[in-house]
């Protein structure tokens, strides 16, 4: 480790520290909590959840909130920029990072989003990109609608969508089942 390392892991304990002695908890993104905790301290829990990242366009939030407690609820990490992105973070960096670590990446399709340029767009390039990287037989990426738009071209090509309209519990059973067959296969079991 570098002396400038050093320093930096040395700052980021100092601050966990501190806050665990301020009865804080302390969350970092991918790995676990830190707990306060009176008999020794603090306590780790590791993250253990399949982390599922969340792509949408911000006139889409309400129904990508509502995705976001049900994934939760089901024992899913969701990750979704506004409530998992902090005030002074790189986001275009953080939002790589998560779809880079993340165990399935869902693209919110709508007739608001597949003609919107932006970060959605990007969000959606950037996972193909890493979908490349996972074998052929694994499910990394499940595009799903949110209401009858048509899905891009490139993506009906390669990937079956699931619709959650007009009956959402019952895409979300499909949703989840989706996933929690993809986690058996590769051995991962997830909180239910």
């Amino acid at each position: 480790m570098t002396p400038s390392h050093a320093s930096s892991a040395g700052e980021v304990a100092r601050i966990l520290l501190q806050c665990l002695q301020d009865g804080r908890r302390v969350e970092i993104d991918g790995l676990g909590v830190f707990l306060p905790d009176r008999r020794c301290g603090f306590r780790f829990l590791a993250k253990t959840q399949p982390k599922v990242f969340l792509a949408y366009v911000q006139e889409d939030a309400r129904a990508v909130d509502q995705l976001f407690d049900n994934l939760r609820a089901s024992g899913f990490e969701p990750w979704m920029d506004r409530r998992k992105l902090l005030p002074g973070q790189n986001w275009p960096r953080s939002i790589e990072g998560a779809i880079e670590t993340c165990d399935f990446f869902v693209p919110c399709f709508s007739h608001r989003s597949v003609s919107k340029k932006g970060g959605f767009q990007a969000e959606i390039r950037y996972a193909l990109d890493c979908a490349r990287r996972v074998p052929l037989d694994e499910i990394f990426l499940i595009p799903v609608r949110l209401d009858d738009c048509a899905v891009p071209a490139r993506i009906q090509k390669e990937w079956q969508y699931l619709d959650l309209f007009p009956d959402w519990d019952r895409g979300m059973r499909k949703l989840l089942a989706v996933m929690h067959r993809q986690l058996a296969r590769a051995g991962v079991t997830s909180k239910t």
